[in-house]
Order: C-alpha cells, then sequence, then structure tokens
C-alpha cells in the first residue's frame, strides 16, 4: 500500500494542512479492469457495426427492384462484405456489388456470387 498527500478542499492556495490518501492495489486493478472493458466494448462496438453493415446492404437490396435479395447471402467481417449466391444476369450482380460498395463503413467488398445460365 502507499500512501499519497493531496491539499485539502478547504485549504487556501497557501497549501495549508496535507492529509494522506491510500493508492493500493485494488483502485489500479479496477482501473486496469476499466481498461479491458472499453476494449471489449469497442470489439463489441465493432461486431455491432459489421451487422448494422449487412442489415444496411440487404435493405438495400430489397429495395432494389433490380436485385433479388432473397438469392444473396451478405455477410460482414471487419467491414469486408461478402456476397454469395446465384443472381439471373450480369447487370443483378454488377447491380449488388455496387449497392454494397456505396454503403458507408465497407471497406472491400469480395463478389462470390455466380450469374444462373
Amino acid at each position: 500500500m502507499v500512501w499519497r498527500t493531496r491539499p485539502r478542499p478547504d485549504s487556501g492556495a497557501s497549501g495549508g494542512h496535507r492529509r494522506p490518501r491510500r493508492c493500493d492495489a485494488g483502485a489500479r486493478s479496477r482501473r486496469e479492469g476499466g481498461e479491458a472493458a472499453a476494449g471489449a466494448a469497442n470489439r463489441a462496438g465493432e461486431l455491432l457495426s459489421d451487422g448494422s453493415l449487412t442489415a444496411k446492404i440487404k435493405t438495400k437490396m430489397t429495395l432494389d427492384d433490380s436485385v433479388q435479395a432473397r438469392s444473396i447471402d451478405v455477410t460482414t467481417t471487419d467491414h469486408v462484405v461478402t456476397l454469395k449466391g446465384t443472381v439471373r444476369s450480369q447487370a443483378e450482380r454488377d447491380r449488388a456489388v455496387q449497392l454494397a460498395r456505396e454503403t458507408a463503413g465497407v471497406t472491400r467488398v469480395v463478389d462470390n456470387l455466380t450469374v444462373s445460365r
């Protein structure tokens, strides 16, 4: 246990009396635990934003008449979107990839779509 001093709130600019303040390992441990919790929250935020990116892209595809959203599987990992499935035409494929690419937060789109014959 380490003892530190700090000025009392009622002491003037002259410093006045000082009272010891205890700084123990428990406080340090709580501080480090808080840092770990913040890191976990950031990772959770990344997961949530990946999920929200997937939802945004699927919504865009559902609202676009030229894309059959039900036939396209969208997954997002670390802001990289992967499109899988079978589409009816090259134009539908291009539009699906375009919708994914123009979504804010997407860093890359992996196109694993196939065009049905």
